[in-house]
């Protein structure tokens, strides 16, 4: 009987892993002194800590996505097609939603919303809608969609598209360009094509299958997750060797050989690029397979936030944006220079304001640590209580 009784803990916690390192590259947008005015992958100005600790975060949504897709497939074996089809489309509904609205606030603390900036919740909300009308094919049409989906969007890569509502639509679905547009009084900038994303979390439906403990053994998936994750950082190698297909951003030769790694694991993110995916997803197969049966006062934090990613996602923007307005008033700002200075988000003026990486670091653990507790006490209000509604949040 194709039954799933208990929680994967090794899914939990590898979430919560690559949900707390999402908090260090927040800290570093809010708090970093050159967050607002240097790219950490610019070969020209970055260094190897910068890079590293932008690059590390690399990990976080592609994965996140990928294990939402997993726990889809974990939760059809649980409910019926039809079940399952109206809690994606209403969860992902909620999700938009919220992206729009508690999500949003949160990164920009703008009560009069004039720009909406739609990220990794607004993609995952939207491929939940795509995948409770996808649901209804059979699990080898839908692995085979993620596969072709990330296989190949990047052919848009160098597409050139001169009518502006098409190329709204395309910033929406499938590039990423970080162009506004106004819809009604209303303005938005996508970060998050909807359509790879999608791909990304049909290839974690996919892997799912291997939890199903009807199909698959132990060994047998932790076969399929190292030999598939090996495969996957092999094909981001060759592929990347071959400096052609799969990537916006070429590698190439700096005068410092460190620099030249760093070139080479420079690849894109807004949108996934299939070199992206390769390099992030592969390591996470490993880790996935690492983390089986290990249980440690490590895994056991990790395990609290993966269990809960909603929730901890929304607390640590807060978290991070109040701490970042402590920071403002403590550096001898006032409330006016929200008004008068430029701004990258309230409270976070764009230039003369932060810390160095160092800092950076020791105020993304504090966050975890204030995260943890609010953490575990949902966690534990949510295992002990079976509302409707806790499913969502």
């Amino acid at each position: 009987m194709n039954t799933i009784t208990k929680r994967i803990q090794s899914i939990d916690v590898l979430r919560g892993i690559i949900m707390a390192l999402m908090a260090l590259d927040h800290t570093r947008d809010f708090l970093h002194i050159d967050a607002m005015t240097e790219d950490p992958t610019s070969m020209a100005t970055t260094t190897p800590f910068l890079f590293f600790t932008r690059w590390i975060t690399h990990f976080c949504a592609p994965t996140f996505v990928f294990l939402s897709g997993a726990s889809i497939y974990l939760q059809s074996i649980r409910k019926t097609k039809k079940e399952l089809a109206w809690f994606l489309f209403t969860r992902g509904l909620w999700l938009i939603i919220a992206e729009l609205t508690l999500v949003g606030f949160g990164w920009s603390f703008d009560y009069f919303f004039r720009l909406f900036f739609l990220q990794v919740i607004w993609a995952i909300g939207c491929s939940m809608v795509i995948l409770s009308g996808l649901i209804f094919f059979n699990y080898r049409v839908l692995a085979a969609l993620g596969i072709i989906i990330t296989l190949f969007h990047n052919l848009m890569d160098h597409a050139t598209i001169a009518d502006p509502d098409l190329d709204a639509a395309a910033n929406l679905l499938i590039v990423t360009n970080f162009a506004p547009y106004t819809v009604g009084p209303f303005n938005f900038i996508s970060a998050y094509a909807v359509l790879p994303w999608t791909g990304i979390m049909l290839l974690g439906f996919a892997i799912g299958k291997w939890y199903n403990t009807a199909v698959y053994t132990a060994q047998q998936r932790k076969k399929a997750l190292v030999t598939f994750g090996l495969s996957l950082i092999a094909l981001f190698i060759v592929l990347r060797f071959i400096n052609n297909y799969g990537d916006l951003q070429p590698w190439s030769a700096q005068a410092i050989p460190v620099y030249t790694v760093l070139s080479f694991l420079n690849v894109t993110k807004y949108p996934p690029s299939l070199m992206y995916a390769c390099m992030t997803l592969g390591p996470a197969l490993l880790a996935l397979a690492a983390l089986e049966n290990i249980q440690n006062k490590f895994t056991g934090i990790m395990n609290v936030f993966g269990r809960v990613p909603f929730f901890y996602y929304l607390l640590h923007v807060y978290v991070i944006h109040l701490l970042c307005v402590v920071v403002f008033y403590a550096e001898g700002y006032e409330f006016a220079d929200n008004f008068k200075l430029q701004m990258a988000f309230g409270f976070r003026p764009r230039e003369n304001f932060g810390y160095s990486l160092g800092i950076i670091y020791l105020l993304w653990l504090l966050v975890l640590v204030i995260c943890y507790y609010p953490s575990r006490w949902y966690n534990n209000y949510k295992s002990n209580n079976k509302k409707w509604w806790l499913s969502y949040v």
